[in-house]
């Protein structure tokens, strides 16, 4: 996979200064797009900008300042660096003030420009990636959001209404497939944080040498490579919502730091020594009770009491057997809808093969049966029906196709991590893997 383009716009009505900046940050890889005044600037500059702006504050006609106001209302959270000279610093401290990402001062070496930039790329970075995440649980959230009649779900969701809009931490345990993703978005979205960003991590998914730098950040020169300061995940939650996905993977060695983080509400990046102050609310989900992990030691004590002060138990698909129509109806109507085709008719025999179904992947995995449904037709229905009952050999070898896929979805493609849940040797993974035609990249980035 390619790396993103990454863009920034410079406004310079001096030529020179154009071209010796623009110099700067492609020798850095980024992409600059120049311009000679801000009006030509604005009229190119949309609200789903996915850079940064770098402007000098003087300049004829619209100045910098006046470009930053447009801009900002355009998107309060585009970055903009404003570019002043001495005697204009006063005011460039009250853009600060206003949401200004930053500004530098004439003459400014290179080095000034990058590490302002990269900070505000970054920045930039989470706020696109939190509105997609905003705008997707928006559309998923709602009345049918959480869809079942049955008990359980009916108390998840009662259970939603009651602590969302409050600041209370929130563990989620239930099985791959579970929904346990839908249901941190609905509480973020319940709550009075809903306008600001709910940060994702995947702990599962962070490689084990970089663990700590991405959830703490680290400032410039922290270790070899780290050229510029970065900010963690935990502060860009920051206002806003945590949320660590399958905290029951994260290693051992980043749990009392993890600790520290949530009781203290602080961060200290790697290789500083100041602590930042932050207010944020903490959802975390488990694929297995805190129990069960601290029996298997994956968990420390301290950090399992911390993180189960307040849980929420999704039921597997197989506990609440009455909700797989209405599920099923559901995500066949969705995918018919997405691919251009009929909704299928549907007999009582298929919901009597379907509620006998032990379902180990759970809602996910009945979403995709409807998907099959919808492209393949009624022999994607029921394949453990007993008119089309498979030979052993095949059974056995849907079961081993099965139970890859499914820890590769619980390690999002994680191949090492993969092969420690199947407990098979490497080799022998990527040997059956390639048989049943499975690409561990498939599952890289994936919801759970």
């Amino acid at each position: 996979m390619s790396e993103p383009v990454k863009r920034v716009a410079f406004v310079d009505d001096d030529a020179d200064m154009r071209a010796s900046n623009a110099q700067t940050l492609e020798l850095a890889g980024y992409q600059p797009l120049l311009f000679d005044n801000a009006r030509s600037a604005l009229d190119h500059l949309t609200a789903d900008f996915p850079g940064v702006v770098v402007s000098d504050l003087r300049m004829p006609g619209m100045d910098g300042l006046q470009l930053f106001a447009a801009l900002r209302e355009r998107d309060p959270q585009l970055p903009v660096v404003l570019i002043t000279g001495h005697g204009d610093v006063a005011t460039a401290v009250r853009a600060i003030q206003d949401g200004a990402y930053d500004f530098l001062t004439k003459p400014y070496p290179a080095d000034a420009l990058l590490r302002a930039v990269g900070r505000a790329y970054e920045m930039r970075q989470v706020a696109l990636e939190n509105r997609r995440l905003r705008t997707q649980a928006e559309q998923a959230a709602g009345a049918s959001a959480l869809i079942g009649i049955s008990p359980a779900i009916e108390q998840v969701r009662r259970t939603i209404a009651q602590i969302g809009p409050t600041s209370v931490d929130v563990l989620i345990e239930g099985e791959t497939g579970t929904g346990k993703s839908l249901v941190a978005a609905m509480l973020h979205r319940a709550s009075d944080r809903r306008r600001r960003a709910m940060v994702t991590v995947d702990c599962g998914a962070l490689p084990d040498q970089m663990v700590e730098a991405e959830l703490f950040g680290h400032v410039a020169n922290a270790f070899p490579g780290a050229r510029w300061p970065r900010i963690g995940r935990i502060e860009a939650a920051d206002q806003g919502t945590l949320f660590l996905d399958h905290v029951d993977l994260l290693t051992q060695s980043a749990q009392p730091k993890l600790l520290r983080a949530i009781e203290a509400r602080e961060v200290v990046p790697l290789g500083g020594n100041e602590a930042r102050h932050l207010d944020f609310r903490m959802i975390a989900t488990s694929r297995q009770s805190m129990a069960d992990t601290i029996r298997k030691g994956g968990m420390i004590d301290t950090l399992r009491y911390r993180l189960n002060r307040f849980t929420i138990a999704l039921p597997p698909l197989r506990e609440r057997p009455e909700d797989i129509p209405l599920l099923y109806a559901h995500f066949l109507d969705e995918c018919a809808r997405r691919h251009g085709r009929a909704v299928p008719a549907l007999h009582d025999a298929d919901w009597g093969d379907m509620r006998a179904h032990d379902w180990p992947g759970n809602v996910r995995e009945l979403m995709h049966m409807a998907e099959r449904r919808i492209l393949e037709g009624e022999g994607a229905l029921a394949p453990w029906s007993f008119e089309n009952r498979p030979s052993l050999s095949d059974a056995v070898d849907a079961f081993e196709a099965q139970q890859i896929r499914s820890a590769l979805s619980a390690t999002r493609g994680n191949v090492s991590k993969a092969v420690d849940l199947l407990r098979i040797p490497r080799k022998t993974f990527y040997d059956k893997a390639r048989r049943h035609g499975i690409r561990p990249s498939d599952w890289r980035g994936s919801g759970g």
